[in-house]
């Protein structure tokens, strides 16, 4: 079936779209507004884009034509920390998601505990086994009371148990056991099971079922 994307009415689109792109990271973001206020909310329009620099996007809708809480901290106080859910921690987050009142500590509903950050104002969440200290860099305005927020991630805590080598920044993602965020009606995935598929040389060659060094990213594999 062939779905003409810009016909289509706003909810079903977001519908669609959200249920073919999958699954998708979940940024759940902290951050303090300019009087200080603590505010947790997680977001799946998400994902690093680059490397160097190490940039990170956020997809942040308004809500009734006003920003979010999230989105408008960040850009009075110019840093947030993204925290990575475990699937442990998926029902804590899922309370941060409700739309609370302004005044309202999502951190306090969801009965969590917050660690001060290295370098930047926002705690990070004491439980997320990966949390990342970013600074807010720009806002693109995507039209539809959509923005795009663009940060720059200058520190990351990570889990002890998780490293591999800490030098080469090898870690053992599976255990984690992050969630990705499926399709609408509250379904995520796990990210337990992984698999390896060996990138193909430029000069062609099949590559061999074993590698000396697993870890190492290959020619031809995907970035």
């Amino acid at each position: 079936m062939l779905f003409d994307i810009a016909a289509m009415a706003v909810k079903p689109r977001y519908n669609l779209l959200a249920s073919l792109i999958v699954p998708r990271p979940i940024a759940w973001v902290t951050s303090v507004d300019a009087r200080g206020r603590l505010n947790a909310a997680p977001f799946s329009l998400f994902n690093l884009v680059s490397g160097t620099p190490p940039v990170v996007v956020l997809g942040i809708g308004n809500r009734e034509e006003r920003p979010k809480d999230s989105a408008r901290n960040i850009v009075e106080t110019g840093d947030f920390v993204i925290n990575l859910v475990s699937e442990e921690l998926l029902g804590a987050m899922n309370v941060t998601a409700v739309e609370f009142a302004e005044d309202v500590d999502e951190i306090a509903e969801a009965g969590l505990a917050t660690i001060p950050s290295h370098a930047v104002g926002p705690p990070r969440i004491a439980r997320s086994p990966v949390s990342l200290e970013c600074t807010y860099t720009r806002t693109v305005e995507l039209g539809q009371g959509r923005n795009l927020l663009i940060g720059e991630i200058v520190y990351a805590h990570v889990r002890d148990d998780v490293i591999l080598n800490p030098d080469r920044g090898y870690i053992d993602a599976a255990r984690m056991n992050l969630v990705g965020r499926m399709h609408g009606g509250g379904w995520y995935t796990t990210t337990t099971t992984p698999f390896r598929v060996p990138g193909i040389p430029a000069d062609g060659s099949h590559p061999t079922a074993s590698s000396p060094d697993p870890q190492e990213p290959e020619s031809g594999s995907l970035r």
